[in-house]
């Protein structure tokens, strides 16, 4: 029989205070950087240059909000979030173009466009929805992918992109704004002719 030999227990060698210290502060550092992170980031805003405001985007994905307070805190125009695609309207829509408009914001509606409905049923959509306002801001076309998974050609995209931009712009008398994801423009580049502010 091959004799079994009882390892011997070594001793763990006990970390020296120094070592501990170390761990000790760059935890509590660690902690007050992600705080801090936390704290500021929601407050940060960036320079504003000669004739540039403060504004927001908001749909029915914020949920409620305050008007009062978002005016209160120097915002001073609003894009709504009106509808998507050929059927969708957002569910707060009315609450947040009402709410807006009574705290004293300008505010426009945007659309976000499927890659799944055909370009005039989205603006017939758009147009039966935001309220005729001549005070309103420019309607904004939010380009980007969203929920659709199909990518039809290119220029099955442009062409019903200029139907909805040449559609609604007829019926407001407004130029469209253009929101447009990279990722969206690497896929399907803006046409030269649709030649639109950007908002960036």
């Amino acid at each position: 029989a091959v004799p079994v030999l009882a390892r011997e227990a070594v001793p763990e060698m006990p970390r020296s205070r120094p070592a501990r210290t170390v761990v000790v502060v760059l935890v509590l550092l660690g902690t007050v950087a992600a705080l801090g992170w936390y704290v500021a980031l929601p407050r940060f805003r960036p320079s504003l240059q000669a004739g540039e405001h403060y504004g927001v985007d908001v749909s029915h994905h914020q949920g409620p909000v305050d008007w009062s307070r978002v005016a209160d805190d120097e915002i001073t125009f609003a894009y709504v979030k009106a509808t998507e695609g050929e059927t969708l309207v957002d569910p707060r829509f009315t609450a947040n173009w009402t709410g807006s408009a009574e705290a004293g914001l300008s505010h426009g509606a945007y659309h976000f466009f499927s890659l799944c409905s055909p370009g005039a049923g989205q603006a017939r959509n758009f147009l039966a929805t935001v309220p005729r306002d001549p005070n309103a801001l420019p309607p904004v076309v939010d380009l980007e992918f969203g929920a659709c998974r199909r990518r039809p050609d290119r220029a099955v995209v442009q062409r019903e992109l200029l139907t909805f931009v040449d559609q609604v712009e007829r019926e407001l008398g407004h130029r469209v704004v253009l929101y447009v994801m990279r990722d969206f423009a690497e896929v399907y580049p803006i046409p030269g002719s649709l030649d639109r502010d950007r908002w960036e």
